[in-house]
């Protein structure tokens, strides 16, 4: 899933960013002006617009949108907290409203309900068998539902997406850890057992001396 995402405070902008990136596709812009133009020129799946920023606003942003025939899900972020700029945001077409400051992980739940009102989830077809949600850590194999906790979802994830290729230990730790925080490659072997129990042993192959490849 693309995201747009309008937000002039650049520490607040860098937040959102890191975090949003561990799951979608973000791109940013400080600019109402600039934000109109990547909508013209780009197609994106959700909106998330602050409502103040130097060169305009988020409502009239959307409202130009909107006249464009743009049904494109938006989410507005603002620090007001009176009701006339909620009134307005939901007259100018917008799906929901979150106050400042609040909490990253409930801006990914009001992020996952617009997923599930507009069916924007992105279900990965693993297998015939084997369906993934990478949001929410869903795994259904042969109809029985799993639940992976957030390293074994990006884990899957990354080797589902370089399928074609063997992944090394090394690659993975650089990956889905900052450096900061890299553990040693006993977590990587920890996190492939635990996901071959899950997935069977079939997709995810042990290249002895090199790596991992999903099949």
């Amino acid at each position: 899933m693309h995201i747009l995402l309008l937000e002039d405070d650049t520490v607040l902008a860098d937040i959102l960013v890191d975090y949003l990136q561990e799951n979608f596709e973000v791109t940013h812009t400080y600019s109402m002006k600039e934000a109109l133009k990547l909508c013209d020129e780009n197609r994106y799946d959700l909106y998330i617009f602050d409502i103040n920023v130097p060169d305009g606003d988020g409502i009239t942003l959307l409202k130009k949108l909107r006249d464009f025939s743009d049904e494109t899900p938006a989410i507005f972020i603002t620090a007001f907290h009176d009701t006339k700029h909620l009134t307005d945001a939901f007259q100018s077409g917008g799906n929901d409203f979150i106050k400042k400051p609040f909490d990253l992980e409930e801006l990914m739940q009001r992020i996952a309900n617009i997923q599930r009102h507009f069916g924007l989830n992105n279900m990965l077809q693993l297998t015939p068998a084997i369906t993934f949600e990478p949001q929410t850590g869903s795994l259904t194999v042969k109809g029985d539902v799993y639940s992976l906790g957030h390293k074994e979802s990006e884990c899957l994830q990354y080797l589902f997406q370089n399928h074609s290729r063997v992944v090394s230990s090394e690659e993975l730790l650089q990956n889905l850890w900052h450096y900061d925080d890299m553990p040693s490659e006993d977590s990587i072997r920890t996190l492939i057992k635990q996901l071959r129990k899950v997935i069977g042993k079939e997709h995810i192959i042990n290249i002895r001396g090199e790596g991992y490849r999903f099949e």
